[in-house]
């Protein structure tokens, strides 16, 4: 199989990476754009040959040349429910989206991935026009432990087509793996089958119990009990392997950073698990291209 030419925008910790491994995709070239000091120390701990090219914006894009996949997760805060004052594509974060356009068009790569939250109406009808493509929606939840609701827009795999000849990625639903929260626990005990969407806050934990048990009731966070009994007193935050278990990322992917920080990027990075169960029907066709030619 030919080894693929990556450009991947927003590359966090380079879970593109690990997932087209996971897939048995050869890499020739690996090229990141990113910007958080931490996520780029865990990438290129694990993947040395990675050539950082640091902010996406005011790229020259023609620089790159050849481009076989385009990966990326553009800002999401100003797009996510979570925000009260989300201001959609004009926001100064989620705007980024635009960038990714740019090196589509100039790249033309063959294939591409884009992957964000559930939005308002208006910027989904928007992203979805700009790619060309409306996206398949996955929740991690079928791979994981955690729910996770995500919109993934590529041209990969299967498509559907509305009456005016639009496309849609059809690529099925993954297998339901029925990983719940206790299964990948290091200690401990929870009181739900699935912990809620893990976010950057979780780098700065609080440990005002009252605080903590008042979230954990609301959903804001999903907290672990050592003790059913005194679930009060017993109430902690996940640890570092467990928040990577949840991530589906391999134990220990985050350990060249302190918890704390490697919560922060790993609420930012994707479900490994979900993106190679996309990156499959990549390599069909890659497979398939390969018969081709023969």
């Amino acid at each position: 199989m030919q080894a693929l030419t990556v450009v991947s925008l927003f590359d966090g910790i380079s879970v593109g990476q690990l997932a087209l491994h996971m897939a048995g995709i050869p890499i020739d070239k690996y090229i990141a754009f990113e910007i958080n000091k931490d996520s780029i120390k865990v990438t290129q701990y694990h993947y040395p040959a990675t050539i950082q090219c640091g902010d996406v914006r005011n790229f020259y894009w023609e620089s790159i040349g050849h481009c076989d996949l385009l990966i990326g997760g553009s800002p999401c805060q100003d797009l996510s429910s979570a925000n009260r004052n989300r201001c959609g594509l004009e926001g100064s974060k989620s705007s980024l989206f635009w960038e990714y356009v740019k090196a589509k068009n100039v790249l033309k790569p063959k294939y591409f991935l884009l992957e964000n939250v559930q939005m308002p109406a208006r910027d989904f009808e928007i992203i979805s026009q700009a790619l060309g493509i409306y996206p398949v929606n996955i929740n991690s939840s079928l791979v994981s432990a955690q729910l996770r609701n995500r919109f993934y827009w590529t041209n990969i795999g299967y498509k559907n087509y509305n009456i005016f000849g639009f496309p849609t990625c059809a690529i099925p639903q993954p297998n339901d793996k029925k990983i719940f929260l206790q299964d990948i626990l290091t200690s401990g005990f929870a009181d739900r089958q699935k912990s809620n969407c893990l976010l950057r806050n979780l780098s700065r934990p609080s440990y005002k119990k009252d605080y903590m048990m008042r979230r954990h009731q609301k959903s804001f966070h999903t907290i672990v009990f050592e003790d059913l009994k005194d679930k009060y007193n017993s109430s902690r935050y996940f640890n570092q392997t467990e928040l990577e278990r949840l991530q589906t990322l391999p134990d220990g992917y985050t350990k060249v950073l302190s918890r704390n920080k490697a919560a922060a990027c790993i609420a930012d990075s994707w479900t490994a698990e979900v993106i190679a169960h996309i990156f499959k029907f990549l390599k069909q066709e890659l497979e398939k291209g390969e018969k081709n030619e023969w």
